[in-house]
């Protein structure tokens, strides 16, 4: 018999200003890191005035995570160490595992109306922090798109929905990372893993998000799960529209300073010495 998942914690996204100065939402960081293992920090960047988000994310170095970007709408041009350069675009998503380090630049640009997406990292386990790096790049039409006859439809960037997988494969903490749009009044249901961090941010509309329904979560509020192997989400008088995440907890120490994350002080000193060094990248 399914149990279905009560809420743990409510977080409350709250303004901040990261790189050269882009205002943005931080749902959560560093204080966290422990009670969203393995993910570490989730940013929600938006806004109609280009002058919030224009200065970018200039050259920074990256290892020991995975960083997720999901564009809702408008453009990011990124490029690296690697000799990598592109653009996500409304709808696309980059999955970049920094692994033994990369140093790239992410660059918004100048969109007609609001830009808006997201940026999740998540934490590589000590047996892979120096693997190397690589991207997943997931064009919007890549990502598959179920319609559901419970008045739900869900963009599968990862993991699996009435037997449809998303195009992000082969990550070792086994996650999902689905984009669910729920209908006024109707009701989701979805299973997941027993034993995995679970969490949900609502970005659109609000809704009951376990079976209680005596707290209606807003946009800009996260839910975490307690543990079990269902959720079961119910939209509010609008339509609701939601990020749903999961992922194994890796439970090992975290020394994290600015955009690298290792198992121990050591580790950090050393990943910053051979960045002054320029000896920081190992593979290109």
């Amino acid at each position: 018999m399914s149990k279905v998942r009560g809420i743990k914690t409510i977080l409350e996204a709250r303004p901040t200003i990261e790189g050269a100065g882009v205002r943005l939402k931080r749902v959560f960081g560093y204080h966290e890191k422990e009670l969203m293992d393995p993910f570490l920090l989730l940013d929600h960047f938006g806004s109609d005035n280009p002058e919030d988000y224009l200065k970018g994310f200039p050259w920074h170095p990256h290892r020991g995570i995975e960083t997720i970007t999901y564009m809702i709408e408008g453009k990011v041009e990124h490029e690296d160490s690697m000799g990598n350069e592109g653009a996500i675009n409304s709808g696309d998503v980059q999955w970049m595992t920094a692994g033994s380090g990369i140093i790239h630049q992410e660059m918004p640009k100048g969109f007609e109306g609001t830009m808006m997406g997201f940026q999740l990292w998540a934490n590589l386990p000590k047996s892979n922090k120096m693997m190397h790096p690589r991207y997943q790049e997931i064009k919007s039409s890549e990502i598959p798109v179920i319609e559901r006859d419970d008045g739900a439809r869900v963009r599968i960037i990862c993991g699996n929905l009435d037997g449809t997988c998303g195009p992000v494969s082969e990550i070792v903490t086994d996650p999902e990372y689905m984009d669910v749009t729920v209908s006024a009044g109707k009701e989701f249901t979805h299973s997941v893993k027993e034993g995995h961090t679970v969490f949900a941010y609502v970005f659109e509309g609000e809704g009951y998000f376990d079976q209680k329904r005596d707290t209606i979560i807003h946009t800009g509020q996260l839910v975490l799960y307690e543990d079990g192997d269902q959720i079961v989400v119910k939209a509010g008088e609008k339509q609701l529209r939601f990020l749903l995440v999961s992922g194994m907890p890796i439970g090992e120490p975290i020394a994290w300073y600015g955009p690298i994350v290792m198992n121990n002080r050591e580790e950090l000193e050393l990943a910053f010495e051979e960045y002054r060094a320029g000896t920081f990248v190992k593979h290109d």
